[in-house]
């Protein structure tokens, strides 16, 4: 196995060639200079071999948590390939998930659950662990333990989990910054997010069962849940709309100076959730079209969703919308409502 991945150097197909699991674990190196790891099917994990007395920072990317999220997944694998190949050296710890490939060869957003819903031990809540999907959040939770419990003591921690929308967007590009109980939020890492070409953010309200929420709250890592655009089918995807993320990321592998300016939040459009509405009952429906924009704005007493009889409208002086989504169970969330970021402190 380690041989034909050698040979290809592309890690998406080695992966959708063994969707539920590889015989077993093995390591390689890259020339002198890199140490391969291939845990799982979709997990691979390279570190550099000497890092002198350098701090060496511990990188997540992960990707199709959705299996139908094309982009991230043809950007990761793009990363792969090169640092598989040599032509990317990498002077920081990676890891690469690609997180549902089942769901990646079904062509769906899931199989049968969807996966980000499922971190923080929610894949055994309930009736527990009665899916892949759960199965799947079970282990990706220990593989970014043990990614995480094995670096430098105090080094820091990165997780960027990469996702496309199932809708369009005022703005295209834009991350959640999960929950941060209480804690000023990172001035450096929203202008990396700058630089990358997401000049939008979404500060959560509340804890989640997310993927990156499970990161930053038990490692204190900096994560997002970060969105790329629209959704499309594999190979469709335009790779030059991801050319500044890109030049970000091997900057950042490479351990290359950044260049970042100090925080300036003129340079980028800050939000924060107003409220999260769930449905209560099966005949919720909203009341615009499946073609609005996530972030599109309505004013107050809008009637924005019914259920149950009754109207849910627009409570603030104005709210934007994101993630709109009626064809969930009940109980789940539907749409957050947001308003302009204030009185949030960072660092």
């Amino acid at each position: 196995m380690q041989q034909a991945l050698n040979l290809s150097n592309d890690f998406l197909q080695f992966t959708l060639a063994n969707p539920k699991s590889i015989p077993e674990p093995f390591t390689f190196s890259i020339g002198e200079h890199t140490r391969v790891h291939i845990w799982d099917t979709g997990v691979i994990a390279f570190e550099p071999k000497s890092s002198g007395d350098a701090l060496v920072k511990n990188i997540v990317l992960s990707s199709a948590i959705h299996g139908n999220e094309t982009a991230p997944i043809e950007l990761c694998n793009t990363l792969i390939t090169q640092l598989l190949s040599g032509q990317l050296v990498t002077q920081q710890r990676l890891l690469f998930l690609i997180g549902n490939p089942a769901a990646i060869l079904n062509g769906t957003r899931f199989v049968e659950e969807n996966l980000n819903r499922l971190f923080s031990g929610a894949h055994s809540s309930g009736q527990g662990l009665i899916n892949a999907e759960r199965v799947r959040a079970k282990k990706l939770e220990r593989y970014v333990d043990r990614f995480f419990m094995g670096g430098q003591p105090n080094s820091p921690r990165y997780h960027y989990d990469l996702h496309t929308a199932i809708r369009g967007s005022k703005h295209e590009k834009f991350a959640i910054y999960p929950y941060r109980q209480g804690a000023p939020y990172s001035g450096e890492q929203l202008m990396f997010l700058a630089a990358c070409g997401i000049n939008t953010v979404l500060f959560h309200h509340e804890p989640t069962t997310t993927f990156s929420y499970f990161s930053a709250h038990n490692y204190q890592a900096h994560a997002f849940t970060i969105e790329l655009g629209k959704v499309m089918p594999m190979g469709q995807n335009d790779m030059t709309r991801f050319i500044a993320l890109k030049t970000m990321l091997i900057q950042l592998i490479k351990g290359e100076p950044l260049g970042l300016p100090a925080f300036d939040n003129t340079q980028l459009n800050l939000y924060q959730v107003n409220r999260s509405i769930n449905k209560r009952y099966d005949d919720f429906e909203f009341t615009f079209t499946s073609d609005v924009e996530n972030f599109t704005a309505f004013p107050k007493g809008y009637v924005l969703a019914k259920e149950g009889g009754a109207e849910i409208k627009v409570d603030a002086a104005s709210e934007s919308i994101v993630f709109p989504n009626a064809n969930v169970p009940v109980g789940q969330r539907t749409v957050l409502c947001l308003v302009p970021a204030q009185g949030y402190q960072v660092n």
